[in-house]
């Protein structure tokens, strides 16, 4: 029964990733225009704040929030099963809320401590639940694919 659910995590997860690279580049937004003074901004982020504010990881509060939720309904079923199997949810629902909020999942890839900058800075309680339950170093590290 362990192998079967395994399995079932396992293939959810990366679906989600195929699914969500696959969309990454159709839906993305356009990127914003490099800031002329030179300040460099972090990847996938742009110059302007977006309306709402924008947390550390260049994300809307709002979208930060949505993150912080998702991730909290799910912490029950993570403390439940084991760390592997939790894992793959971590990945479900990180690749969900992107696509849901159009983030480009290329760039999410490349720099999954996006994730851990966004929730320390919005929820840390929530994070630092969710690191517990999945015994990992940090949220990067339990991304597979990002």
């Amino acid at each position: 029964m362990f192998h079967r659910r395994l399995a079932a995590a396992v293939a959810g997860a990366a679906a989600v990733v195929a699914l969500a690279s696959g969309c990454a580049t159709e839906n993305a937004p356009a990127p914003a225009p490099a800031p002329s003074g030179g300040t460099g901004t972090l990847p996938g982020t742009s110059a302007a704040p977006a309306p709402g504010g924008v947390v550390a990881g260049g994300v809307t509060e709002a979208q930060a929030a949505q993150l912080c939720s998702d991730m909290q309904a799910q912490l029950q079923s993570w403390r439940t099963y084991t760390p592997t199997i939790g894992k793959g949810g971590l990945n479900t629902v990180v690749g969900t809320w992107a696509a849901q909020n159009g983030l480009n999942v290329i760039e999410l890839m490349g720099n999954k401590a996006r994730i851990d900058a966004i929730t320390q800075a919005q929820c840390p309680d929530v994070r630092a639940e969710a690191i517990e339950s999945l015994r990992i170093p940090d949220l990067a590290s339990g991304l597979i694919g990002f």
